[in-house]
């Protein structure tokens, strides 16, 4: 005696392929919104005590990185400029700006203005500053073009895969170390191959072959480890 229609047959085989789809869909939702600027915050800008334009600073009056970021050569971290920096140039140019009146309570008061961090990596991530400029990794390569953001944004995601990028594959995003803090710089050749200064750190494959040769003579020269080496968990977790 046949106990179950012969449909059953049919609706058992659905039920398994839809709950394989539902769990394919569900990893790479997941995924998805790791991924995604809700949990990165990537894209979001950050607001700042004082009205803080990089756009205007680095891109438009030309101002070095490393004026005001002055460890980032040295140190584990870029370092934040004292208010006294900051007072070099305010305390000549808008000085009675009341958009500045923090900056200048700060200088009277010898206390330091409370930034807000745009780039926070988790407390298990060993992030050394110093050692990516000197090995000629370019600023604009993990803060994006600051130099045409008025308020500061998390360029890139930060996850371990967009580090991983860079680590298999370095020659794609070295530059002369000349050049580190240079926002525009492009080697010639790459306008062509529709490779900016914007988005080389991201489009390696369409880097040009005079590029490609540049990044891996770079990484000769600054004698960069093995991407064994470089991918090795104890690199970047300690």
């Amino acid at each position: 005696m046949q106990i179950f229609h012969h449909s059953t047959n049919t609706i058992a085989k659905v039920s398994i392929f839809g709950g394989i789809f539902l769990v394919a869909a569900s990893l790479w939702v997941l995924a998805e919104i790791n991924r995604s600027s809700y949990n990165t915050g990537q894209f979001i800008e950050v607001q700042q005590p004082v009205q803080f334009s990089h756009k205007h600073h680095t891109g438009d009056d030309g101002i070095d990185c490393r004026y005001c970021h002055t460890s980032a050569e040295t140190s584990n971290t870029a370092g934040m400029p004292p208010t006294k920096t900051c007072m070099n140039c305010h305390s000549q140019i808008w000085s009675e700006s009341p958009y500045l009146e923090i900056v200048r309570e700060s200088y009277r008061e010898n206390k330091p203005i409370e930034w807000a961090r745009v780039h926070d990596l988790p407390d298990f991530v060993y992030f050394n500053h110093s050692i990516h400029v000197s090995k000629g990794v370019g600023c604009t390569s993990c803060h994006g073009r600051v130099d045409a953001m008025p308020a500061v944004y998390q360029a890139a995601s930060l996850q371990m895969e967009w580090c991983l990028e860079c680590h298999r594959q370095p020659e794609r995003f070295l530059r002369p170390k000349e050049k580190v803090a240079d926002m525009g710089w492009n080697i010639e050749g790459d306008a062509a191959a529709g490779v900016t200064a914007n988005t080389e750190n991201r489009l390696g494959e369409n880097l040009s072959p005079q590029r490609r040769e540049l990044g891996l003579r770079l990484k000769r020269e600054y004698r960069i480890r093995d991407a064994a080496t470089l991918t090795s968990c104890s690199t970047c977790h300690r």
